[in-house]
């Protein structure tokens, strides 16, 4: 821990006390400059369902036109228009993001064929524990597709999703709250109020309750959070705390099996079952209590000069214990064979950031020179323990509930990370028509841990890589872009989540990802914006989950994902804004047609309308189509195959008066019976039929 302490205690002694994370609402933020009021921190403008700039893929605040990556973007309108609830209802409009089942207990996602549990981010500091996250103090989610190591460190070799906090906006007090509650039960309640505090401070407090239902037998639960923000913009300085709670408790559902066809030819999820429950009530049960603090401090040095310094502290205990279809369904017996285990973890993270930008020109061209460094500490202790079953089958026909106990170690780890980065990009502007992207990121990264199974097994490994990116932007006119991009990334052998390094991996070289891309942006007249991209992205030293074991990994060599994609986001008409996308993709193992990655659809298709057809009324539409994925890598004729479906949601909007809004969501209108994701061959998720969530919303 001797590079992170060294590190952090620096940034810790010229940055204290540190500032607010996030962005303050963008439409609220554009009103405040408007009438000369001051902002606490505003990094990129946007109305509606368009985004303008963000500073997430280059840790500079850049219109997204001059970014040389694919990023898709949902605000808080989009969110708010669609009442989503959770980061699967997010993505699944969002083209080429695949969601993932996550056994239940996590956001788990397949981005360009790169499964991951651990790509995610908060105002771009690493948020990789396994959880569900939340959406009531979000401003926005963005997903950057490829590898973005320069930025984000290792991982993301498919990309990275980043959430946008909301905070505190100085010299404006107001309150706002919404209810909802669905078909199923489902029902949430939420508050968001900002306070000044002075006329250049103040303190916003997010919270949210959800008592948790749907459509499946025995599922339940509940989920509460708060997170206050307190901001001051003292000149140069702007400075602020966030601090937030979050408690998570539910049945971990790992949905039903497959069923074997005809011989030679892929299984497919059973159909019949899609409310019935395939574990054990009362055992099948996750559950999370996170702490996470936050500090930063953004300085405006000279006028030309600015530093941002972060420093996050997470505490987080989670738990999962679950049974679960373990191989296909027997029709002829009746009889689905079950496993089960128990899984715990505690992680710690301590992460700093210090970002120093330079602005200015150097002879003909002018420069935003970034210069990072970061260092992390992620203390993990992983336990699991295997269960004993009183039976271990399931009948269909006549459904009897075995017991369990849990009693066999599998796996006790304890572990410690370190990381010490240093990163430098140059964003370099020829002209008007001319931008150069070009970085370097240097990562260090340590890992120390005992299996502690057995006979006490030590295991450290330390790998050290250099990660490049390098775009080109040509600007034909100011609204038109036309870029093409290199990027790499790694992932080191102990994995997402540090659970352990066997005598074979401890000796393996990282992962690996590379990605080329070309594209082109344009912003039309009335703002909207039309997206292409093509890519192709090579991952070597590939592992994935074995299909016979998912808890293992195998060693698959080499793979490639081809793919385009296109994007529409804005407004078509005034009171007509849409947002969605189409991506084709192919993914496989490089020289063998027959292996095709997990969880990628060769077609994905999403878009999302909302039309006002009056000031007080309005109408959404929304449609995702995807085509049929294999449920895990497919290395055998019976591999499960994942239908494609066609789902159709809609909504109504009413403004009852100048502070009530009243919106009604129908998902799947048609009321398709079709299957939302998988986690391997044999847990796969059954989509909801038609259902309905009722929201009030109040601001004052």
């Amino acid at each position: 821990m001797s590079h992170f302490t060294t590190l952090a205690t620096a940034l810790t002694l010229t940055a204290l006390p540190l500032a607010l994370p996030g962005s303050a609402r963008a439409a609220a933020a554009d009103a405040d400059e408007a009438a000369g009021e001051p902002v606490i921190v505003v990094t990129g403008h946007h109305g509606g369902y368009r985004l303008d700039s963000s500073s997430s893929a280059t840790r500079t605040d850049t219109p997204l036109i001059d970014i040389p990556q694919s990023i898709a973007v949902v605000t808080r309108e989009r969110l708010d228009d669609q009442a989503v609830a959770s980061m699967a209802d997010v993505l699944r409009y969002v083209p080429g993001t695949t969601v993932g089942q996550g056994e239940g207990n996590r956001d788990q996602i397949t981005l360009r064929g790169q499964n991951t549990t651990a790509d995610f981010f908060l105002d771009g500091v690493r948020d990789d524990v396994q959880y569900y996250r939340g959406l009531y103090n979000i401003e926005r989610v963005e997903v950057l597709k490829g590898p973005s190591a320069l930025i984000f460190g290792r991982g993301g070799g498919g990309g990275v999703v980043n959430r946008v906090q909301k905070a505190p906006i100085a010299n404006r007090l107001a309150v706002g709250g919404n209810a909802s509650v669905n078909t199923f039960g489902d029902w949430i309640a939420a508050a968001d109020v900002n306070l000044p505090l002075a006329s250049t401070a103040a303190l916003r407090v997010n919270g949210e309750y959800q008592n948790l239902a749907s459509n499946r037998d025995y599922y339940g639960g509940e989920r509460y959070a708060f997170n206050p923000t307190i901001g001051a913009d003292l000149g140069r300085w702007k400075l602020g705390l966030s601090y937030e709670y979050v408690h998570d408790d539910r049945v971990a559902d790992r949905g039903v099996p497959s069923v074997a066809t005809a011989a030679g030819r892929p299984n497919t999820p059973i159909t019949g079952y899609r409310d019935t429950f395939f574990g054990i009530p009362g055992v099948n049960r996750t559950g999370l209590t996170a702490h996470i603090v936050r500090l930063r401090a953004d300085a405006e040095l000279a006028d030309n000069l600015t530093w941002s310094n972060t420093l996050l502290f997470g505490d987080y205990d989670k738990y999962y214990s679950n049974v679960f279809a373990n191989g296909p369904a027997n029709l002829a017996t009746g009889l689905v064979p079950l496993g089960n285990y128990a899984d715990a973890t505690q992680r710690r993270n301590l992460i700093a950031q210090s970002n120093l930008v330079w602005k200015g020109a150097l002879g003909p061209t002018q420069h935003t020179l970034l210069l990072g460094l970061e260092a992390s500490n992620q203390h993990t202790a992983s336990q699991r323990l295997n269960g004993t079953f009183s039976a271990s089958t399931l009948s269909l026909r006549n459904p009897v509930f075995p017991t369990v106990v849990f009693n066999i170690p599998a796996r006790n780890t304890v572990s410690d990370v370190d990381v010490v980065s240093a990163y430098v990009q140059d964003q370099i502007a020829f002209g008007p028509h001319l931008d150069l992207l070009v970085g370097l990121r240097f990562d260090q990264f340590r890992i120390t841990g005992t299996d502690q199974i057995g006979t006490p097994r030590p295991f450290v490994r330390t790998d050290r890589s250099v990660s490049p990116r390098l775009g080109l932007v040509v600007k034909p006119q100011e609204n038109v872009s036309l870029y093409g991009s290199v990027s790499k990334s790694f992932l080191p052998r102990s994995g997402e989540q540090f659970l352990s390094l066997t005598t074979t991996t401890q000796n393996l070289a990282p992962e690996s990802f590379t990605n080329y891309e070309i594209g082109a942006k344009w912003d039309l007249p009335r703002g909207l914006s039309l997206t292409a991209a093509a890519f192709q992205l090579d991952r070597n030293n590939a592992t994935t989950p074995d299909p016979a074991n998912p808890a293992a990994s195998i060693n698959v060599g080499a793979t490639r994902t081809r793919g385009a994609e296109i994007g529409l986001t804005g407004k078509i008409l005034s009171h007509w804004q849409l947002s969605g996308g189409y991506t084709f993709q192919d993914a496989r193992l490089k020289g063998n047609s027959f292996v095709r990655l997990a969880q990628v659809p060769r077609h994905q298709f999403a878009l999302w309308n909302r039309y006002d057809v009056s000031r007080r009324f309005g109408v959404g539409l929304g449609v995702v189509h995807q085509s049929s994925q294999y449920a895990a890598i497919r290395t055998s004729a019976t591999t499960t195959l994942v239908p494609a479906f066609t789902r159709l949601d809609a909504a109504l909007f009413a403004k009852l008066g100048e502070r009530i809004d009243v919106q009604l969501n129908v998902e799947n209108l048609l009321d398709t019976a079709y299957f939302a994701s998988a986690h391997n061959n044999d847990n796969i998720t059954p989509g909801a039929p038609i259902n309905a969530r009722l929201t009030v919303r109040l601001a004052f």
